[in-house]
């Protein structure tokens, strides 16, 4: 018995495989194809390819290979595994490639999906993979959209091979033509061989007939017809798309006629063929081999899924169809207009569902590809497991179904607002490209770092506030300094008797000075600059001291005018594209960690892996920044806005980071997410239903007691993401997942997480003070309601009333009325603006523990000013949740600001009551306690009054 599929080349249609897999093509499985069933081509799409490579342990050596000969994104991963295919199945047709002289032999590989409406992309990633394939038989893919149409011109222009898919009406069917002949003749005209451009058309049948034949069922339901009418129109299923092919494929052979194209066909031209694409029957009450068998005829191509192929080489019959009873194909169009089906409204659905449904493959192709990536990556990859309660799961699976249907990993990197407000938010995601190792010089850190050594500093000292020392404390906190490299030390205050502590510690002549300021002007960096430029010129000389100072500023800033004017040994540029907060890993990082000796080209290097991970091809459920984002936004919604922070002691400072990153980041316009560092731990059952735990757990170090609590707190019911690293050198990793996820997360909530209006806010009112005080020599007066215990006690006229109202005119009356505003779903949060010494550190933990346990609220501890430029933002502009105590001392003996009248400690004061007045204003519970100059003896009065208060 003859096979019908060698019929069907015996006919002049061309048969190809619509479907790939390694190892069909490694074992043999393609050549039979082709010898025995005369298969003369192959085409694929991200369909094909997730079912090969997610249904199979096939790809699987191919890709930790890959991986381990430089690893990349899920999408650079999947290329890599199909490029590979598409060339092994083009070396096998390639015989029959050469035998029909390039007429046949034809390997298919798509174009993202994704860029589907997007012309000069696809053109792009078109060259991109015809290079990359590097073989004459290749085919490239392009959706037959508007914006599709002059890409496919463009390509034939340049001779490469098209296959344009998605095609269902005869009107993009006729447009997709002319961009194939007008391409032959730009390519002609350009002196090109036509003879080599080859093309097809594929047009898409079964799909059409599944939507029709169900409008044709809802009508015949609905019963609205005569019984007449109703038999016409039942006689139209499964007769709709073939006539539509039927009548496509007269318009090809009209084209193939006129002058224009005969022109081309003399030069060699062979015409762009029409291949029936989606050809298996859907319909169970259809032959499984309808829309191979009906469409029949010279000069086409069927691409046919394995089981359409087998079918029909099983039980087939060949017959010229294609062009059999055309006038009744159009009889056929004809009734489907007067029935009002609708053929175009279909046509035009199916392009966008189409386009759709090919996105979402590529979707889940690259969620495999990801998932498989991290399993052979294993512990490199910083491991991430989130556990949600059952009353968050839906919202979590909705949002996380909402995010990849709307692209949120791809439109984060391509920088589009919309994903946000809609605002300036593109301006400020420089960080991505940081997080790509793009935004330093990896060679210049490495002499830099050399350099520093060389010159015989003892101790680096960093002067920043916010972005700029928050990064630069973890790392050193993390990872200290390397044998023969500075001690890094980071001071972010003006707190006299922090400045003095922190200067005690050095020898100005054998220390490095950091001076880090984005903007170049901000108050804190600038003054602490002035101190210690002062105290190095009184020891070094003003022509020397210089050469002790380095400053990381953007462009143009003040401060790098005046590095340069003071002779500062370096200086280092910023992003202006990267906000403070997001800096880390560029160079208001990595320059003080060089300072420090840590390895930074190592650092950044073992950082691409979760990069790549989080890259625009990931999608959400498996893109680990992406799906924490989406975790803890769903969770704020859902009225979990406490993120409390827990890690391993060998990374307990990566909170006060993360503290800044979320909380200015997601503290605004009444939304946000409050999150806590450092709260003593407590038994399960003493936190509230406002909670999200998440755990940084280094797995080289025990920590039993750690382990025990989280697992307590996950088998309580609250949400827990616990993340476990390798070691401290993958931290650069969690920068890169938290960057990602708080970004995400303020898409979810719907604010901006690249401003911060609140900070400035309390920046002006500290101006005002200042200038106030440059101008007069005093601050302004200011008098207590309450004066106690050697305590002055401050507030606004409403939050005064409100306490006094509540308790007794006492500090512990006063306190405890304070106090006890807090209800569900409030945190407390003191914040001291005194040195932030061991001693401080442990006395206000004490304190913070007794009033987690006694009010069941979240707590937060701050020290004043750096939280200013931190979780300072949240409390101002985020939820309304916070009762703020803030403590607050007389100056004893100040500090001197060279060039200023004021001090610090003027300044330290000016900040407290700046930020106190925007509390104020924002109508925040507050309440301002004022010690004497001794701190000490101050704050145990203070904490021995609220333990009382607290019984």
């Amino acid at each position: 018995m003859t096979n019908p599929l060698l019929q069907l080349g015996q006919a002049g249609q061309a048969v190809w495989l619509d479907f790939v897999q390694r190892d069909m093509l490694e074992n043999g499985g393609l050549k039979a194809l082709i010898e025995r069933d005369g298969v003369t081509g192959v085409t694929s799409n991200p369909a094909i390819f997730e079912k090969a490579i997610g249904g199979s342990r096939d790809y699987d050596a191919a890709l930790k290979a890959f991986i381990e000969a430089g690893d990349a994104d899920p999408a650079a991963a999947f290329e890599h595994l199909a490029v590979a295919d598409i060339q092994a199945a083009a070396d096998q047709l390639r015989p029959v490639y050469d035998r029909l002289g390039g007429r046949d032999g034809y390997v298919s590989l798509e174009v993202s999906p994704y860029l589907a409406m997007d012309t000069e992309a696809t053109i792009a990633e078109a060259r991109r993979l015809w290079i990359a394939v590097d073989r004459p038989n290749l085919m490239i893919k392009v959706p037959g959209t508007g914006p599709g149409v002059p890409a496919i011109r463009t390509l034939i222009g340049e001779g490469i091979n098209v296959n344009v898919t998605l095609l269902f009406s005869l009107e993009a069917y006729l447009a997709v033509a002319e961009a194939h002949v007008a391409g032959l003749e730009d390519f002609k005209a350009r002196g090109g061989d036509v003879s080599r451009v080859h093309g097809v058309a594929s047009f898409f049948i079964s799909r059409i007939d599944a939507q029709i034949d169900e409008a044709i069922d809802a009508k015949l339901k609905a019963g609205a017809g005569d019984d007449a009418a109703n038999l016409a129109l039942s006689r139209l299923r499964g007769q709709v798309a073939i006539a539509n092919a039927k009548i496509a494929y007269q318009r090809y052979l009209d084209l193939i006629a006129t002058p224009r194209w005969k022109a081309l066909a003399e030069a060699g031209a062979a015409p762009q063929r029409l291949l029936w694409a989606s050809t298996g029957t859907k319909d169970p009450r259809y032959s499984d081999v309808l829309y191979v068998e009906t469409l029949i005829g010279p000069d086409t191509v069927n691409t046919m899924p394995p089981k359409t192929m087998d079918a029909f080489r099983d039980h087939g019959r060949v017959a010229d169809t294609l062009t059999d009873d055309v006038e009744g194909a159009a009889e056929v169009l004809a009734g489907a207009e007067r029935f009002g089906l609708d053929l175009a409204g279909v046509t035009d659905r199916l392009v966008v569902d189409g386009v759709k449904l090919f996105a979402d493959a590529a979707d889940k192709l690259y969620g495999v590809v990801a998932d498989k990536r991290a399993e052979v990556l294993g512990a490199r990859l910083n491991r991430q497991h989130i556990a949600i309660p059952d009353s968050l799961k839906g919202a979590l699976a909705q949002a996380t179904e909402h995010a990849r249907a709307e692209g949120w990993s791809r439109r984060l990197w391509a920088g589009d607002a919309s994903l946000w407000t809609g605002g300036d938010e593109a301006r400020w995601l420089g960080w991505l490209a940081a997080a790509r190792g793009e935004r330093v010089d990896l060679d210049a850190l490495a002499a830099f770092s050399e350099e520093v050594a060389g010159a015989g500093f003892i101790h680096c000292l960093l002067l920043g506030m916010g972005g700029s020392s928050l990064g630069p404390e973890v790392l050193a906190e993390t990872f200290g300094s390397r044998p023969g490299h500075p001690k890094l030390l980071v001071l972010d205050s003006t707190d006299p008797e922090q400045v003095a502590r922190f200067e005690a510690q050095i020898d100005p002549a054998r220390t490095l000075y950091i001076v880090a300021s984005k903007s170049g002007s901000t108050l804190e960096p600038d003054i602490l600059h002035r101190y210690f430029y002062d105290r190095a010129c009184a020891v070094l000389g003003a022509e020397k001291a210089g050469a002790s100072f380095v400053a990381i500023t953007d462009p143009g800033s003040q401060l790098e005018a005046t590095a340069k004017a003071q002779g500062f040994r370096r200086i280092f540029l910023g992003d202006p594209a990267i906000g403070g907060r997001y800096s880390v890993m560029s160079n208001f990082g990595m320059v003080p960690a060089a300072a420090a000796g840590l390895d930074v080209r190592g650092f950044v290097g073992s950082t691409q892996v979760m990069t790549h991970a989080c890259e625009a091809s990931a999608p959400p459920a498996s893109n680990p920044g992406v799906a924490l984002g989406l975790a803890l936004g769903a969770a704020a919604l859902a009225g979990r806005d406490k993120l409390t922070l827990v890690a391993s002691r060998g990374l307990a400072d990566v909170g006060a980071w993360l503290e800044q990153l979320i909380a200015e980041s997601t503290g605004k316009i009444g939304k946000g997410i409050i999150p806590l560092d450092g709260e003593p731990a407590v038994s399960a059952g003493t936190y509230g239903a406002d909670r999200v735990f998440a755990y940084l757990r280094l797995s080289d170090h025990d920590q039993p007691e750690l382990d025990g609590h989280v697992r307590e707190l996950e088998e309580a019911g609250h949400p827990v993401v616990r993340i476990d690293l390798a070691s401290r050198d993958s931290l650069g990793q969690e920068f890169v997942r938290w960057e990602v996820a708080t970004a995400i997360a303020g898409a979810v909530i719907g604010i901006h997480p690249f401003d911060q209006p609140d900070v400035e806010a309390s920046k002006i009112k500290t101006r005002e003070l200042t200038s106030g005080y440059e101008a007069t020599g005093a601050l302004a007066a200011e008098t207590p309601f309450l004066e106690a215990d050697g305590i002055a006690l401050f507030a606004d006229k409403a939050n005064a009333k409100a306490l006094l109202e509540g308790g007794a005119a006492t500090l512990e009356g006063v306190l405890g009325a304070h106090f006890a505003r807090a209800g569900a779903g409030d945190y407390l949060a003191l914040l001291a603006y005194i040195d932030r010494d061991h001693k401080h550190i442990a006395a206000l933990q004490g304190l913070r523990k007794k009033l987690l346990e006694r009010f069941k609220l979240a707590t937060a501890l701050q020290f004043g000013p750096r939280f200013l430029h931190s979780t300072g933002q949240a409390y101002k502009g985020g939820p309304d949740s916070g009762v703020f105590l803030q403590i607050t001392h007389a100056i004893g003996e100040d500090l001197a600001v060279p060039g200023r009248k004021y001090g610090f400690g003027v300044v330290l004061q000016a900040q407290a009551r700046g930020d106190l007045g925007v509390l104020a204003e924002r109508g925040r519970r507050h309440l301002r306690v004022h010690l004497g100059a001794d701190v000490d003896a101050g704050l145990a009065r203070l904490i021995a009054a609220a333990e009382r208060a607290l019984g």
